[in-house]
């Protein structure tokens, strides 16, 4: 099976003929990407319709930064943030995906038009998740995850990183099913950055194709991270800032969609959405 028949369909979401892409809007004043450049709701909106321009098929859109280190922010702030930003895309007709490890977060945001939840925790976080997802029949991306943000440097420990990220992800997956959620509305997420190292990250890009044995759609979300820094510094250099990360980006972009992923989450769409539309027509000279 070719990779353009394979990546698989999420039911609840429109079908693309490629790799899609899911521009970020960070509605955060400490994310580590973009500074809080998004925080103001009517300047998130913005953004997101910007980046819908530049090509993106759907934008996630997040309160609570998960940068290593970061601290939790509290419910009600996380709604005040998030809320208003899915409520004004998605009455411009944006497919909208909200990232958060909130039961309730989730909850108001679909009601408010979000079509995706997307937990980097995969459903552990928040006891609540998993059943608040099953009863709207929303569909769900389960990230590999091993503790919130304070903690998961610690947690970088892998025998057989490829392997025991499978492993997690499908005793996850499994779980979630067996909890409500239907099979055809799950998304996997191998959690690039999150309890993993640079290594890690590009073993785990080196065999997406053992990610995609779940037998679902593959989300990759590797926008400039710390992995990408580590690959393009000098010796003895420090990595380049976050925002200089795009080309590199692009390229795990391209990679991602050639080994059939169903979308890769990115903050800076024109490249990367330049990526895929080439990674597709390579797919169909094939």
């Amino acid at each position: 099976m070719s990779t353009l028949r394979g990546r698989g369909t999420v039911q609840g979401l429109p079908e693309w003929d490629r790799c899609a892409v899911m521009g970020v809007v960070n509605v955060t004043p400490d994310s580590f990407s973009d500074g809080g450049r998004w925080f103001d709701t009517t300047a998130a909106i913005k953004h997101g319709l910007d980046l819908v321009a530049e090509g993106a098929d759907l934008i996630d859109v997040g309160g609570e930064s998960t940068r290593p280190g970061a601290s939790r922010v509290d419910a009600s702030e996380e709604l005040r943030r998030v809320v208003p930003v899915v409520k004004g895309l998605s009455s411009e007709g944006v497919t909208v995906s909200v990232d958060t490890m909130r039961a309730r977060v989730a909850e108001e945001s679909v009601a408010a038009g979000a079509a995706l939840v997307n937990d980097v925790s995969g459903g552990l976080a928040d006891p609540d998740m998993v059943r608040v997802v099953a009863a709207a029949g929303t569909p769900f991306v389960v990230m590999h995850w091993r503790g919130f943000s304070e903690s998961m440097n610690s947690r970088a420990v892998y025998e057989d990183v490829v392997a025991e990220v499978v492993a997690e992800l499908r005793e996850r997956m499994d779980a979630v099913i067996a909890d409500g959620v239907a099979p055809e509305r799950i998304v996997i997420d191998p959690g690039l950055g999150f309890a993993k190292d640079a290594g890690h990250d590009l073993s785990l890009v080196a065999h997406l194709d053992e990610l995609r044995a779940l037998g679902r759609p593959l989300l990759v979300a590797a926008s400039r991270k710390r992995f990408l820094g580590h690959v393009l510094a000098d010796e003895g250099a420090a990595p380049p800032p976050a925002r200089e990360r795009d080309a590199a980006t692009a390229a795990i972009s391209a990679l991602s969609a050639r080994a059939g992923a169903w979308a890769v989450r990115v903050h800076e769409v024109r490249a990367t959405a330049d990526a895929v539309r080439v990674a597709r027509a390579v797919e169909g000279a094939a």
